[in-house]
């Protein structure tokens, strides 16, 4: 019997912690849209790059170094989210904690030769519906089918 108030390892955190995100898209030559999906490290499923807040920088701009570590896309990122998603993650301790995920739209102007986490991800430029259909989670996936930048 375990302790109250102390969870067991496969049962999640209470508390969601925050995470933002950012949605690449670019135009492809025939003008349609196109976002970027990124596989996870350890997992590798198909996921938007995001990452837990970054001290000094604001939530959009956390949003866009992520996109820029994990992917190598920068250009211009929205300061409000248009979105969100939940999903559980899976810690080093092996505990699941829920995270609460904002959302940044980011237009990439430029693609980075090398980048920080270069060889540990594979990329993916599809249209959005494209993208919806790759991805594991269910608010994730509506975000992805219905953006419209």
């Amino acid at each position: 019997m375990r302790k109250p108030g102390k969870p067991s390892s496969r049962e999640p955190d209470r508390e969601p912690r925050a995470q933002f995100a950012a949605l690449p898209w670019r135009r492809n030559g025939a003008g349609g849209v196109e976002v970027l999906l990124i596989t996870s490290r350890e997992t590798h499923r198909w996921v938007i790059p995001k990452g837990w807040p970054i001290k000094g920088k604001s939530s959009s701009k956390s949003a866009a170094q992520e996109a820029f570590e994990e992917a190598g896309v920068q250009g211009k990122i929205t300061k409000k989210p248009f979105g969100g998603y939940a999903y559980d993650k899976r810690l080093k301790n092996g505990r699941l904690q829920h995270v609460r995920v904002a959302v940044f739209p980011l237009q990439v102007e430029s693609e980075a030769d090398a980048y920080l986490e270069q060889g540990q991800r594979e990329k993916l430029w599809l249209a959005p519906p494209e993208a919806a259909r790759k991805v594991d989670e269910p608010e994730l996936m509506v975000l992805l089918a219905t953006f419209k930048p």
